[in-house]
C-alpha cells in the first residue's frame, strides 16, 4: 500500500518515525533475560532484506532459526516490528505465539494466516493491518532505510493471550516472564541505493 506514496511525501516524512525505543524488546518489565541467538540463512544482521520477502517481491516471510533456548522456557514468541514507520508506534509485521520451547526454525513462508490456529501448533497473531500472517515490508519511497526487527522471546508459563493475539495482548502475557531474547534486524528502502552484504549473521541480546 505504501508503495503508492509519492517520493516527495516520503522525503517530507523522513523525520517522522516511531523510534527504536518503542520496540518490544526494550520495554521495561519484561524480565531479566539472557541472550538468545536468532539468525537467517537469507540475510545478515543489519543487511538489506532480499526483495522476495517484501511487497516488491513475493511477499513471503523469510526463513529463521534460533539456538540457546534456556531451561524453564514454556514457549517462544516471535514479534517483528518496524520502528521507522511514520507512526506513533512501531508497525507490527508479524506475531507468532506459542512456538515450541526448543532450538528450532521457521521455514520460508511459514508465517501465514492460520485462522483460529493449528491444533498443537503456534498461533499467528494480528499485524498492524489487523490481518493474520506476514505483513511484507512496504516502506514509503524516499523515507530512507527502515529497520525490521525480528525479536524472539523465550518465556516461562503464563496467561494465554488467545488465538490471533495482538501486540498489546502479547506484551501483557510476556510481562515479567521473559527468560531469554534475541534480535535480528533486516533493512529495506525504496528510491535509494541498494547496499549489499553477507548473509547468515545474528546478534544475541540480553537485558
Amino acid at each position: 500500500m505504501l508503495e503508492h506514496v509519492p517520493g516527495w511525501l516520503g522525503k517530507a516524512m523522513k523525520g517522522l518515525r516511531a523510534g527504536e525505543e518503542k520496540l518490544a524488546i526494550v520495554q521495561p518489565g519484561l524480565g531479566s533475560f539472557e541472550p538468545l541467538r536468532l539468525a537467517s540463512p537469507a540475510f545478515a544482521n543489519g543487511a538489506r532484506l532480499p526483495e522476495r520477502f517484501t511487497a516488491d517481491g513475493a511477499g513471503v516471510s523469510p526463513p529463521l532459526f534460533w539456538t540457546g533456548v534456556p531451561e524453564g522456557t514454556a514457549r517462544l514468541v516471535l514479534l517483528v516490528e518496524d520502528p521507522d514507520a511514520p507512526a506513533l508506534q512501531p508497525l507490527v509485521h508479524a506475531i507468532v505465539w506459542d512456538l515450541a520451547a526448543a532450538d528450532g526454525d521457521l521455514v520460508e513462508g511459514a508465517i501465514r494466516r492460520d485462522g483460529e490456529g493449528e491444533v498443537g501448533g503456534p498461533d499467528v497473531g494480528r499485524n498492524s493491518y489487523f490481518t493474520e500472517g506476514w505483513l511484507a515490508p512496504d516502506p514509503p519511497t524516499g523515507h530512507g532505510a527502515h529497520h525490521y526487527a525480528f525479536q524472539l522471546f523465550a518465556i516461562s508459563d503464563g496467561p494465554d493471550p488467545g488465538t490471533t493475539p495482538s501486540r498489546s495482548a502479547i506484551l501483557k502475557a510476556m510481562k515479567g516472564r521473559v527468560l531469554a531474547a534475541g534480535i535480528l534486524t533486516g533493512t529495506y528502502s525504496r528510491g535509494e541505493e541498494k547496499p549489499s552484504g553477507p548473509v547468515g549473521a545474528a546478534v544475541p541480546v540480553g537485558g
